[in-house]
């Protein structure tokens, strides 16, 4: 291995960025990564913005350097006479030099420029637009100069070629890892976020995955093919996939998975499933969920056809598929849900 001096820089940087994913906290990601950025590619003021190309708005932004909080907003109002902005979205990927765009003596004098970055005295501007095809989150990574002698050099472009890629897929990666800390992990599930409308604001690969092999076709790729659940619920669609609702601030966390035996239960039949199956006899299952023994024979009844099942050992393994409780050594009902005695 090389000495760490040979080290390319934007090799050890991307390599920080996804080993240190877990240290940070989400929401401080962004500022955390753009300050980061500054060992491979200086700059004065950074810019990280993300949302929806057809609605030109940012979803989440950050800025650093002391830009203040409303330099989102001029940029996005704007936005129709910005120049550098059709450039980018015609080179996606590709960092643009706004210097090569607009002259400075034609730029410096502009409307665009006198509203934007004149107040802060930013005088080189190199951006970066990275589109998902599949979602339509768009991400905008932009580094800004004040002194005009600092010209973005042929090394700065090629390095920061290398690197939105990266900062957007470790950010999207910290933030799923963070959010399977306070959710339920489906291991054959994924997430997605987002906004009252379905729009997407962050999204798995795999949730995607879902949604084009059974929605083909679909005609928003921005937006979700079937209505927002309510929150808290959990809904079946085309009666083949599942998908649940959480509230996360102003969004929506939807988890979305391949529908098995038990999702085409209603959530009372799963509560008494999972109590049967842990070993519970019907007295102590409708004692823990809170109804009569009675009402759990009749829902097990119902639950066996349902389920095309015979037993509680068959039940437990769609429960347990991988090691069943072991009914010999737990309490139990003695021959199936159709006598409320038990």
């Amino acid at each position: 291995m090389p000495p760490s001096d040979h080290v390319d820089p934007v090799d050890r940087y991307v390599a920080r960025l996804y080993r240190w994913a877990l240290s940070v906290a989400p929401e401080k990601y962004r500022a955390w990564a753009l300050n980061e950025l500054r060992s491979v590619v200086d700059h004065d003021f950074a810019l990280w913005g993300t949302g929806l190309l057809s609605d030109a708005r940012f979803h989440t932004v950050t800025v650093t350097g002391g830009l203040p909080h409303n330099f989102p907003h001029v940029l996005e109002e704007t936005r129709s006479i910005n120049p550098i902005l059709p450039v980018m979205l015609r080179q996606l990927d590709e960092p643009v030099d706004l210097q090569r765009v607009m002259p400075d003596e034609a730029l410096f004098k502009s409307a665009f420029y006198q509203r934007t970055f004149a107040p802060h005295g930013i005088t080189r501007v190199l951006a970066t637009a990275h589109l998902d095809q599949r979602s339509g989150l768009y991400s905008l990574i932009t580094l800004y100069r004040r002194d005009p002698a600092r010209v973005w050099t042929e090394t700065d472009v090629a390095r920061q070629r290398r690197l939105p890629f990266h900062l957007v897929n470790a950010a999207s990666h910290l933030f799923f890892l963070h959010l399977a800390k306070t959710h339920e992990k489906l291991p054959s599930g994924a997430a997605a976020v987002v906004d009252a409308q379905g729009r997407f604001h962050e999204s798995q690969p795999r949730f995607l995955d879902f949604l084009d092999r059974h929605f083909p076709g679909r005609s928003d790729p921005q937006t979700l093919p079937f209505d927002l659940p309510p929150p808290g619920t959990q809904h079946m669609i085309n009666n083949a996939l599942c998908v649940r609702c959480e509230s996360m601030g102003d969004l929506w966390v939807l988890h979305l998975w391949p529908a098995g035996p038990l999702d085409r239960l209603t959530a009372r039949e799963r509560e008494i499933v999972l109590a049967v199956s842990q070993g519970l006899s019907f007295k102590q299952a409708a004692r823990k969920i809170g109804i009569a023994p009675s009402t759990v024979a009749n829902h097990l009844y119902r639950i066996y056809r349902k389920l095309d099942v015979y037993s509680r050992t068959e039940l437990a393994l769609l429960v347990y598929p991988e090691s069943p409780p072991d009914e010999t050594d737990a309490p139990r009902a003695v021959m199936g849900p159709l006598s409320p005695a038990h």
